[in-house]
């Protein structure tokens, strides 16, 4: 039975672009399917492999596709999020952070440009995950080529959308909900104040999972998330030795 619920659930997947809806609303209907082989590796909610670190979501992926070690999700991880179009210091701010943090978890972040790409850089040399918001073949933005492959090939690339599925505007909030799921906690390196960064925020707020902030300058009137979070309690990280509290 577990074997054909997982085939079923494929089939949905593939013919509905990885759509949650679309794929519970095939699985309550019983819609025919068909059995195929797939390109990818993949796991389905009907395995015993299946992460259970994305069970306590109220939406839990049906399915994932994924490059790499599958196992790094069941280790200890945090989450570093924050601006693509971010500053300079933010991302030596990134740097800094993970070369501390790495030590001890899998770094976890969105493959995007600017704080994701950065903290994937700097914990190369460790563990890290990449849940990104398209197709496991596609590689979105173009400039993190290299690193994709290197994280497909030594690490961890993950996704809930089938092959050929472009990076769409609304994929990239809901993905963010397994982001927060996989972390045990949220580390926000630069923020404005309306950004995807604080829908990650919410989505570990609805867990209770903890969020840590790097406060940004007073004159800063363009990143000032992370001193909104903080005013509303987030923790803040002001030196090194807070992060050893993390």
């Amino acid at each position: 039975m577990k074997k054909n619920l997982r085939d079923a659930i494929l089939w949905y997947a593939i013919q509905n672009d990885g759509d949650w809806k679309q794929i519970a609303h095939c699985l309550q209907v019983k819609a025919p399917y068909k059995k195929v082989e797939y390109a990818y590796p993949f796991v389905t909610l009907a395995d015993k492999e299946y992460p259970r670190c994305f069970l306590q979501l109220r939406y839990p992926p049906w399915i994932l596709f994924y490059q790499g070690k599958l196992s790094y999700l069941s280790q200890k991880c945090v989450g570093i999020i924050g601006a693509r179009d971010c500053t300079d210091q933010a991302l030596k701010n990134t740097r800094e952070v993970v070369n501390v943090l790495k030590k001890k978890y899998v770094i976890v972040s969105g493959l995007a440009k600017g704080i994701d790409a950065m903290a994937h850089k700097s914990a190369l040399d460790q563990k890290t995950i990449g849940i990104i918001g398209c197709g496991i073949d596609c590689i979105y933005p173009k400039e993190n080529q290299d690193l994709y492959q290197i994280m497909a090939n030594q690490h961890l690339i993950l996704s809930e959308y089938p092959m050929q599925t472009a990076p769409k505007a609304h994929h990239f909030p809901w993905r963010n909900r397994l982001i927060a799921a996989c972390s045990s906690s949220i580390v926000v390196i630069q923020a404005r104040c309306k950004s995807g960064t604080m829908h990650t925020v919410n989505e570990c707020l609805e867990l209770s999972k903890p969020v840590y902030c790097l406060p940004s300058a007073y004159e800063d009137k363009v990143y000032q998330g992370c001193n909104v979070l903080i005013q509303n309690g987030a923790l803040s990280i002001v030196q090194e030795q807070d992060l050893y509290e993390i």
